[in-house]
Parts: structure tokens; sequence; C-alpha cells
């Protein structure tokens, strides 16, 4: 690899020595080359088309056979021929084919201008009358790009990845498609997009584990936000009546396959509405989107068809885990009846679910879960694991909360908010008390938050979408690490030289 470099170092010597950059200020292209290979694909196997065309682009594949040579050309678009021949590059200025032939090597960005003509075997290609040096690469593309290794080095090289894999290209076009269409979507029906702080003096609206910070000239203790939640209901409060934001969420928890502790999300909120409102928002709102990015409502995931045609499935939790378990939580009187009912069916029992409520919870996650493969809305949660969702209107113990699965993990979660001041308080108090005991992921008590609701939340609907679990539906990917340019790894081992730091 080092002996490489070198050579190539020796190279952009040489292009500067014949004023060939190596380092280009511009160039202008004419066209793309999925527009040129578009527009003219009459053109007949033989054929020369006397339009003049300037294309940009990266090298990716290099034939030279004497005085013809033939260059794969790749832009944001996709590839076309460079078709190189020694005569014509020669008479416009001499020694051009050797120079092209010599130095410009696979991985370089160069600018080439011509003609059009479509190869004997059907091949359109730009035929070069002249080209400009736009980067030089010092580092020679991968040969192979599969097997385990190579995985771990897509992550931490996306730049290569996205060179060499077209389908990670597209993935990642998908991705700004989709954040495009629920943006476009919100708008039309009157949602306002508005920003809320990163840097948080109280974290809330989720149970999660936050990351701390500091800020050195306010002598002041602060958090990354582990959800918008809170500040967008204030903006509710303040008279805002349909808003929403997508942004970026920190967690310091683990990773795995669906979860990085930097992620996505989309929080909406609409005053006047319920959960139920919400639902329909969801089905509408996600049906559109993979309308748009994929063509249809109907896709595959690993393997598995997935229809995302509304209405969707909707059941309560208990109606599911009595289904799946046989067990009827709603016969249980007291959190040991309920743990003894668990273990008898081999399930597991955490210490920190010490309710009934909680245990259900646990039960749905051990034995429905990762089986809610097509669109499912689980209904009906346990007031312990909702300490911001309003109390359900006719199931006590319960509230009015939704979470949406699809392929087996959550993707959606919507509320009644909870609009009741003093509710939300003794509420918030118990998740303190929870974190006292030792819960690092429970909640705390955000005094001017329950201001802001003693000033008056109106009826409210809430919904949070992970864009990050969305997109890998969307896109047929396996690990979250797929959807997001650059995941958080762990460090590798200290760069040498001429290799780059992680």
């Amino acid at each position: 690899m080092s002996d490489l470099r070198e050579t190539r170092l020796e190279k952009a010597e040489a292009l500067r020595a014949i004023g060939q950059g190596p380092y280009a200020l511009g160039f202008e292209p004419s066209h793309r080359t999925a527009a040129l290979q578009a527009d003219h694909a009459d053109l007949a196997n033989g054929a020369e088309r006397a339009i003049e065309v300037a294309v940009a682009g990266r090298v990716m594949t290099r034939r030279v056979m004497g005085k013809l040579a033939f260059f794969t050309l790749v832009d944001e678009s996709g590839p076309i021929q460079l078709y190189l021949e020694k005569a014509t590059l020669d008479a416009a200025a001499p020694e051009s084919f050797a120079h092209l032939t010599s130095l410009v090597d696979a991985g370089d960005l160069i600018g080439a201008m011509g003609t059009l003509r479509r190869t004997d075997r059907g091949e359109l290609s730009v035929k070069v009358t002249g080209w400009q040096m736009l980067s030089k690469s010092l580092q020679p593309l991968p040969d192979k790009w599969h097997g385990l290794a190579d995985v771990e080095k897509r992550y931490r090289q996306r730049y290569l990845d996205l060179i060499v894999s077209p389908q990670t290209r597209e993935t990642f076009r998908r991705r700004a498609l989709a954040v495009g269409a629920m943006r476009r979507w919100l708008d039309e029906r009157g949602f306002l997009e508005i920003e809320t702080p990163v840097l948080q003096s109280v974290p809330g609206g989720a149970d999660a584990r936050p990351f701390e910070t500091h800020h050195n000239a306010l002598d002041l203790s602060l958090t990354l936000r582990i959800a918008t939640e809170l500040h967008l209901k204030r903006l509710v409060v303040g008279g805002f009546e349909r808003v929403y934001e997508l942004g970026r969420i920190f967690r310091n928890e683990g990773v795995s396959t669906r979860h990085n502790p930097e992620f996505t999300s989309i929080e909406i909120y609409q005053a006047y509405t319920d959960y139920l409102g919400m639902l329909a928002l969801t089905e509408q709102l996600i049906a559109q989107v993979c309308q748009q990015v994929c063509g249809g409502t109907r896709i595959s995931y690993q393997g598995t068809e997935i229809d995302l045609t509304p209405p969707w499935r909707r059941a309560t939790m208990h109606e599911l885990v009595e289904q799946a378990s046989g067990l009827d939580f709603t016969a249980f009187s007291s959190r040991d009846q309920a743990a003894a009912a668990m273990q008898a069916k081999g399930l597991a029992v955490p210490e920190l679910a010490d309710s009934v409520g909680r245990l259900l919870v646990e039960a749905f996650e051990q034995t429905v879960e990762t089986d809610l493969i097509q669109p499912t809305f689980v209904l009906d949660y346990p007031v312990e694991n909702s300490p911001l969702a309003r109390a359900h209107r006719s199931k006590p113990g319960l509230v009015e909360r939704f979470e949406l699965f699809i392929a087996g993990r959550e993707t959606a979660n919507a509320f009644s908010e909870l609009t009741d001041p003093l509710d939300q308080r003794q509420r918030l108090e118990a998740q303190q008390a929870r974190k006292a005991a030792g819960d690092d992921e429970a909640q705390s008590v955000d005094e001017d938050f329950i201001h802001a609701l003693e000033v008056g939340l109106p009826p409210t609907g809430g919904l949070g979408i992970g864009i990050d679990r969305l997109v890998m539906l969307l896109t047929d990917s396996a690990s979250i690490r797929d959807v997001i340019a650059f995941p958080l790894l762990r460090p590798e081992a200290p760069a040498r030289s001429g290799e780059p730091a992680q």
C-alpha cells in the first residue's frame, strides 16, 4: 500500500509538471452521465453524434490496448464509458493520450470533453478530445468488497463504501427522499417545523440515559437531548396548534442492529386531537412516504413481503399477550401473582419490573414483539410505563398510547398527551424516585415544563417516528448502521503514517 501511494505521489508531481493540477479549482460538466444515457438511447451501435459534451467523475476502471483505451467514469448519477483514441487526443494536444493513460489511475477524479459514440458492442461513450485532472487519488480503491472484515470497513470509511457500492448510494438517496416526503406531507397540512434545544438542563420526554456535557462560560452542567417532546409541547401551550421537529436525538445506550446512540426522529404534535387521531395520521404519513420512495405500499424486507396499505391491524397489548402466552393480565391483583404466572410460562421476571403493568410490558416484549411483522398498532399501555400519556378514558390503570410495530420492531410511538399538571407532577416525581433508586433511564421533574402545563396545554395528540428504523424498512437494510452515514464505532488502533486517523 505504501509503495502504491508513493507511485501515485510521483504521478501527481508529473501531472503538475505538465500543467495538469493535480488538484483543480473547478470544472463545468455539461451533462450528468445518466442524462446522456437517457437522451441518446437511440444512438445506433457504431454510430457517432457530433454533440459537444463535458462530463466529470471518478475513474473506476481502465483498459489500455495500444493506441486505444477505455475508462469507466462514474458521477453521482451513474457510469459512462470514455473512449480514448490516440490519434484524436494527440491531434488536440501532443502526448495527451500517453499522459492520460499513464498518469491517470482508477480512483482519480477527471473531467473529459468530447463527442458521443456508441461502440460496436452497444456501449454509449464519450469520444474524448480533451481532459483535465481534477483530483489525484493517492489511495487505490479496494479490489474486493465482501466478507465480514469489510463490513466494519464500510462503516469506518463510508466514503469508500459510497464509491464502490451503488446500493449504498441508493440507500442514502432513499433516506433523503423519505425525509423530504415527510416534511412536505406535514407542511401541506399546516404543520410548522420549529427547532428546539439540543443542550438541556433537565433531560426529559423519554426513558433514557443522557449524555452529559458542560458549558464553560456559564459554568453549567448540561445534557444532550433524549427527546424533543417537552419543548414541542411548550410550543403548543404557546399557541402553535400543529408543530413538528425532525432532528438528532442522543441516548447514552448500547449499540445493536436497531440502536445507535445518535439517531434521528420526528416528533409531531397536534392540538385538539387524541391518540386515535395520531393513529390515522401515522398510517397516512408512512404509507405516503413509502409510495413516494418505493413506488408502492407493498415492499420486501429481508425476504418477507410487508403490506403498508392502510388500514393496519389494531390490537391492545393485553389481547396480544393473552393470545401469545395465555396470560390474562387483567386477572392479576398483585405483582407477585403476575410474576408467578410468568415464571410458570418460562418467562423472565426482572427485578425492576415492580408492578403488574411493568410485567405486562415485559411479557409483551418476550412473547409478542418480534412476531409483529405486518404493521400493527399496539394500543393501551400501562400507566407505569407511560409517564407523559393521558389516563385512558375507560380503562383504569392504562393510558391512551399506541406503538407501531413493523418487521418485529417499534417504529412509532404516540399518546393522547397528559394535560393535567397535578397528575403530571405526581408521575414525574415517581419517575424521579426510581432514578434515585438506581434506574438510570428514569425521568426527572422538569419544573418549567410543569409550569407550562399549569398555563394550559389544550387536548393534544403527540407522535414520534424513528427515521432510521423507517429507512431500514424502506431500503431493505438489516442494520441501523446501514442507514446512518457515519455510525458510532469503537476506535481502532492508532493510524500509521499515510492511513486515516480513526
